[in-house]
Parts: C-alpha cells; sequence; structure tokens
C-alpha cells in the first residue's frame, strides 16, 4: 500500500490504495512512518516526496476503521497516526507534496508540514473535521494560521469546504500549481535541484528556519490528541459516522440540543 522508489537522492513515497482513494488504514500509517524514518538517517536520502497513486491524493483516515473502533486507529499498528505525525515533525531533510488529487483530512493538513507543495491544477483540499465532529489533527491548528493567517485558517479548518488548487495557491497552502500531467515532472525538478545539494546544509538550513516553531508544532501535536481522544466516538462524532454510515447529512443541532 506504500511504495517507496529511490533514485538521485530523491525518496519518493506513494500512497497506493487508489480503490479506497488512498485512504489511510493501519498499513499506511505505518508504512508511510517507516518509509520517513528510514530516510532521515540514510546518507543516500537528500529528500523525499510523498505523493498519490490514482485520482486522489489521500482521502485521510479511513472512515471504515475510525467506526470500528473508539480510538479511531489513531494508536494502533507499530507507529499509527501519531507515529506518523511525530516523524513527520522532527524529519529534518526537505520534504515536498506533489498533490495529485484531492486531499480530505490528513491528505491536507500534511500540507502544513510539508517544506514545498506542488498542487494539480485538478487537486482540492478539505479539513473535513467539523463534518465528522472531531478537531483538527497534524498540527495544522498551528501550521496553518502560520501560512495563511488566522481568518483564513479558522475558515478552512472549521467550515469543512473544498478549497481548490488555485486557492491554496493564493492563500499560501501550495508553492505552485501544475497541469496535471507535469505535476511530478516539475515536482522531481525541484527535489533534484535541492538533492544536488550537501545534505549537512539543506538540513542545517530547516533546522533554522523552523527553529521556534517545532516547539510549537510539537505541542499542538499533543493538544490536538487529546482533544480528538475526548471527541472520537463522542456524541457529534458518533453522528457523524451514523449518518455517513446511513448514507444521510448529519443532524448536529439535534445531537447539541441533547447534549449526548
Amino acid at each position: 500500500m506504500i511504495e517507496v522508489d529511490d533514485s538521485n537522492r530523491v525518496r519518493v513515497v506513494r500512497m497506493n490504495r487508489p480503490r479506497a482513494r488512498n485512504a489511510m488504514n493501519e498499513m499506511m500509517w505505518d508504512g508511510t512512518a517507516q518509509a520517513f524514518i528510514d530516510a532521515a538517517t540514510d546518507p543516500a536520502i537528500a529528500v523525499v516526496v510523498l505523493t498519490g497513486v490514482g485520482e486522489a491524493f489521500s482521502a485521510g483516515q479511513d472512515i471504515h476503521e475510525m467506526a470500528a473502533g473508539a480510538d479511531g486507529s489513531l494508536t494502533r499498528g507499530r507507529h499509527g497516526f501519531s507515529g506518523l505525525a511525530n516523524t513527520l515533525v522532527s524529519f529534518p531533510k526537505p520534504f515536498l507534496c506533489a498533490v495529485n488529487g484531492i486531499g480530505v483530512g490528513f491528505g491536507a493538513t500534511v500540507v502544513g508540514l510539508a517544506d514545498l507543495v506542488f498542487m494539480s491544477s485538478t487537486a482540492r483540499l478539505k479539513c473535513p473535521f467539523s463534518d465528522l465532529g472531531i478537531a483538527p489533527e497534524l498540527a495544522s491548528t498551528v501550521t496553518f494560521p502560520d501560512l495563511v493567517g488566522r481568518q483564513q485558517a479558522m475558515w478552512a479548518l472549521l467550515s469543512s469546504e473544498w478549497l481548490n488548487a488555485e486557492q491554496c495557491r493564493e492563500m499560501g497552502l501550495a508553492f505552485a500549481v501544475c497541469p496535471p500531467d507535469r505535476l511530478m515532472e516539475i515536482t522531481m525538478d525541484h527535489a533534484r535541484l535541492l538533492a544536488a545539494k550537501p545534505i549537512s546544509s539543506l538540513v542545517a538550513t530547516k533546522r533554522l528556519v523552523l527553529d521556534g516553531i517545532e516547539d510549537r508544532i510539537a505541542g499542538a501535536i499533543k493538544r490536538e490528541g487529546s482533544v480528538l481522544g475526548e471527541l472520537i466516538g463522542g456524541p457529534a462524532n458518533r453522528e457523524a459516522l451514523q449518518a455517513f454510515a446511513e448514507k444521510r447529512p448529519p443532524d448536529f443541532s439535534r445531537v447539541d440540543q441533547e447534549g449526548r
């Protein structure tokens, strides 16, 4: 489900579960985390590119797995979601995203941790947390305001509305918007240019740029995890998952009024 391809000091990590729109399950969390963990200390890898196979970048947490367990599969497996989150936060080398299609949940918030984001002109991002009766994750409560400003971040994180590629570029969530058939070509051109530099310089520069931000991001990861633990399996989340299973809009007004 996770494919890794190394060439010219660039590691490409492909989320390959196209029939599920690359939704993240236990194997996907673990495989992605391990690919980054290995790359962090591999002297033959200078840059990592994350992308998806098929029409989607990533549809985020597998809703069927979330519905199957109260913890939403966030801590299962060798690394789980939490392990991947911590790995990406501390990843020392340049990390690029090539967003080839829709990015939902993790598929949207991960761009906040990337150093450069390239989006297909047909790609879209969505932070669906309010639709699911939960709260944001992957330090997006810090990275999004830093990248796009408080009000733009509030809209993205509160509304569960789609953001198209051009909106993402204008807001600051994307470095470049590319024709779909040239997305990987353009991304790899930039990745190879960076990979030709000394790793020591790349790592030092990234560390200096993020100095003072890493602690805030790590703190956000912990706070978000605590709040998610409270909300996952709660009344609003149960209503959202039940509505998803029944293919109907959730009725949060009833949940809020009944307080259950």
